[in-house]
């Protein structure tokens, strides 16, 4: 979102569960993400950091990620709301928390039944958003906003930890090949986690 309005960021790679005292401080729920800027009281959380960054950053130039119609305005926020919680909560944080919390805290395989659980609510998200985009240019309407970037951030790291059967997914696969492609989101596919390498075609515009 900030690449898309043409603010740089400076990442600082944070793993919460170690509840780290200097982490804790800022955000005492473990809450990521965190912005700070010099001078300024961080913002904690994704809701408030996605609000910051608009009011802050959104340039008048063009149109911003939350569209000015309100019916359409709405409906991204409901989607945001769907992609953050109920999609995070479901799927992606499961995941996570099998391949990656549990390896790098050296707790153990990952769940077998977790994992086919997770993977099953995928099917049933991907299920919903084929159909969404199957008569919408983006989620929320005909205009890309806050909820795609959502649900691209999500994708990817589903794709990166090799959870994603591209296959079978659709619009939605359609309209991640479009987000791949977008100068602002081309800069995550060269990300790389020192513990896990990603899924084989994770970078590939085509796919």
């Amino acid at each position: 979102m900030c690449v898309e309005y043409g603010t740089s960021l400076e990442m600082e790679q944070v793993s919460p569960w170690k509840r780290e005292p200097d982490f804790m401080s800022i955000s005492p729920a473990a809450t990521l993400p965190v912005l700070m800027e010099d001078g300024a009281a961080p913002i904690v959380g994704p809701l408030a950091s996605l609000n910051f960054i608009e009011r802050r950053f959104s340039p008048s130039s063009v149109a911003g990620l939350i569209p000015a119609d309100p019916a359409m305005a709405a409906e991204t926020w409901r989607l945001l709301e769907w992609v953050l919680f109920k999609l995070g909560d479901e799927v992606t944080r499961y995941l996570l928390e099998e391949k990656i919390g549990k390896r790098e805290r050296k707790n153990g395989a990952p769940d077998t039944g977790v994992l086919r659980a997770a993977k099953a609510n995928l099917n049933e998200h991907l299920l919903y958003f084929d159909w969404i985009l199957g008569s919408r240019t983006w989620t929320a309407g005909s205009e890309m906003s806050l909820s795609d970037f959502a649900l691209a951030a999500h994708l990817s790291t589903l794709d990166y930890l090799g959870d994603m059967d591209w296959a079978n997914a659709g619009a939605t696969r359609d309209f991640y090949a479009r987000m791949k492609s977008r100068p602002a989101f081309r800069p995550l596919l060269a990300d790389r986690l020192s513990i896990m390498a990603p899924s084989e075609n994770y970078s590939n515009l085509d796919f």
